[in-house]
């Protein structure tokens, strides 16, 4: 069993594990933290940005003024962003069988791997997944398409050039691995590649490996994985949560006995509690609002925003807010909110039964009602008429590098009077913030992370119990920054195995002595021409007809809920012996519609020459 380590990104994974023949990716996170290098792209012309200088080296040897601009001290590239890819020379992305994703956040690199590696397995994923997933790719490309570069910069990725900048772009990895943003066209076709499944649903891969999806608790039908042959179990455990949100709950009883439990997605700011930062969140919203300002939320279409919506609901009222008009700008965001409303079988159970009342699971439905909160699709059109102020805009993207919220930097960062409170955890604010400096307003970092933190995955570890832990490097030791703070990193025993980007592990497992139960409610014995079809509950019996004559024997295939589950606990063959399984089991003989005789074999007892239906029982198999 092989592990490759295609990502460098601990909550943005992309590996592939090799078992039993078959070659399964998990994930294919997208690496947008490279957009922080480039300049935003501004919806309309923007005088400050257009008069940036461009920068040369000191010495004047080389120029890259056309490529490189600078802005307060910081290097930028001026061109359209590019996404690091996850490694496709690691090893031939073609051969790769199937790819499970967990969320809607770690899929946002499918289009680059189905599309350009030979790619022609399956994709399984959840309907909410692949919906949301779909917005978010669909807000994306829309976001960079309609600001067009005239110029694309690439001489700078030169590794002769690259150790001549400053930092970051100097430190920046992999810059080969970069590439432009996908085609909705590509989009479409790497989303028909997908295979929709439900929680607990058993998916057979060749009939050698079943995998299982399971909540995760961390958003809309967000899955950790279970992969298992009949003596081996590893667990996939990705961006998973234990708090009380929108999603069904975390899944862990049936994570127990893995042989392997291979975990990413941790919380990336384990210090913050994230009901705290809710709180700072509204607190601060309210101030800059009474106090006759403007609040910007740089945010994903989906997610957070559901529960940040929620929470306003409640609280603006109370902090005399009910006038201020909220709004919600995003190609996807009507899309979004209805989506949110009508995936009720993936909510909590709280949610759940306002559906049947009925009522709808989220309160945004009344806010929209009420006209507190307005969506549009873009910053043109509907919004221009009905814009006012003070206000508060939800809008993307959460780099603030392209999307509507590039205008609003501009429009409202010479007031100290507005604030832009920063809610997505998976970029650096001051990094984000580097290519407006100068600026005027408040800036607030309230991150809100769900995600387990290291004292949870602990906890979680010891009742799941499993024989190895395999997590990237970066959860095995404190933060560079908090290099005391040992409680910052993963406790187990034995100490998990770690990986970093471009490696491959050899996982170890040890052997279950006995075969592991594939469980399904009811078993079925398919007809035949001598008898009609039986159909009995697992956990009473198994049952297995032969056909027995001098000269033939046949076995049937045990099918349970269109599946196929082969027996193969003997072998069969013309002859004296049949023997019962396991020994001294008592016969359920009662329970069966035989005609006739029903008599059990032992090895010892050789079959009547006169019967040619001969039944073979195994006893109770535990549940």
């Amino acid at each position: 069993m092989k592990l490759y380590c295609l990502s460098g990104h601990p909550t943005l994974p992309c590996n592939v594990l090799k078992f039993k023949s078959t070659t399964i990716m998990l994930d294919c996170g997208l690496d947008m933290t490279s957009t922080l290098n480039f300049l935003p792209l501004p919806l309309v012309q923007s005088p400050r940005l257009s008069k940036l200088p461009g920068w040369v080296l000191k010495d004047g040897s080389m120029f890259l003024d056309k490529e490189l601009k600078e802005c307060s001290g910081h290097v930028f590239v001026d061109s359209v962003p590019e996404f690091c890819l996850p490694e496709t020379e690691l090893l031939d992305l073609s051969t790769v069988d199937v790819i499970l994703i967990s969320n809607y956040h770690c899929m946002m690199a499918l289009p680059y791997i189905t599309e350009y590696t030979g790619f022609t397995g399956t994709v399984y994923a959840t309907e909410p997944t692949v919906q949301i997933g779909r917005l978010l790719m669909e807000e994306l490309v829309n976001s960079i398409e309609r600001v067009p570069k005239a110029q694309s910069a690439s001489m700078w990725k030169n590794k002769e050039v690259q150790r001549l900048l400053p930092a970051p772009l100097k430190d920046a990895v992999e810059v080969s691995m970069w590439r432009k943003c996908y085609t909705m066209p590509e989009v479409n076709a790497a989303l028909s590649k997908i295979q929709l499944v439900g929680y607990s649903q058993k998916i057979e891969l060749f009939g050698a490996v079943q995998v299982t999806p399971l909540s995760s608790g961390y958003a809309l039908g967000s899955s950790n994985w279970i992969i298992q042959s009949h003596y081996e179990k590893v667990s996939y455990v990705s961006g998973s949560s234990l708090l009380t949100t929108h999603p069904q709950p975390m899944d862990q009883a049936s994570l127990k006995n893995s042989d392997v439990l291979i975990l990413t997605g941790l919380t990336q700011i384990p210090t913050a509690n994230p009901d705290g930062m809710v709180g700072e969140f509204c607190s601060n919203l309210a101030m800059t609002v009474r106090n006759g300002g403007n609040v910007l939320v740089p945010c994903y279409p989906s997610g957070v925003i559901y529960d940040l919506l929620e929470c306003l609901y409640q609280y603006i009222d109370s902090a005399g807010l009910s006038n201020v008009p909220f709004y919600f700008i995003s190609p996807v965001a009507n899309s979004s909110l209805e989506f949110s409303q009508i995936f009720a079988e993936w909510l909590c159970h709280n949610k759940q039964t306002k559906v049947y009342l009925p009522e709808p699971p989220f309160p945004h439905a009344e806010l929209i009602q009420t006209n507190k909160l307005k969506h549009y699709p873009s910053i043109h059109g509907d919004f221009s008429n009905d814009f006012k102020q003070p206000c508060v805009v939800f809008t993307g993207h959460p780099s603030l590098r392209f999307g509507d919220v590039v205008h609003f930097m501009e429009l409202w960062g010479k007031s100290s009077l507005n604030t832009v409170i920063f809610t997505e955890p998976d970029f650096s604010y001051l990094d984000a913030l580097a290519p407006y400096q100068p600026l005027a307003m408040k800036c607030v970092y309230c991150p809100i992370d769900t995600r387990l933190n290291f004292i949870q995955v602990s906890k979680l570890l010891k009742e799941v119990q499993p024989l190895h832990v395999v997590c990237p490097e970066q959860y095995t030791q404190p933060p560079p920054t908090q290099s005391h703070r040992t409680d910052l990193m993963i406790d187990c025993q034995p100490p998990a195995m770690s990986y970093r980007r471009a490696e491959v592990l050899t996982l170890p497992y040890k052997r279950r002595p006995t075969r592991r139960s594939r469980s399904c409610p009811t078993l079925q014995i398919p007809s035949c021409p001598w008898r009609s079809s039986l159909v009995f509950p697992w956990q009473q019996f198994l049952l297995c007809c032969i056909l027995r004559t001098t000269s033939t024997c046949c076995r049937y295939t045990l099918m349970g809920k269109g599946e196929k589950y082969p027996y193969s606990g003997f072998s069969c063959h013309p002859g004296p012996l049949l023997q019962l399984l396991p020994s001294g089991a008592e016969p359920l003989a009662e329970a069966l519609p035989w005609h006739g005789q029903v008599r059990n074999y032992t090895q010892s007892r050789e079959c009547d020459a006169n019967k040619s239906l001969c039944p073979l029982f195994l006893g109770h198999v535990p549940g």
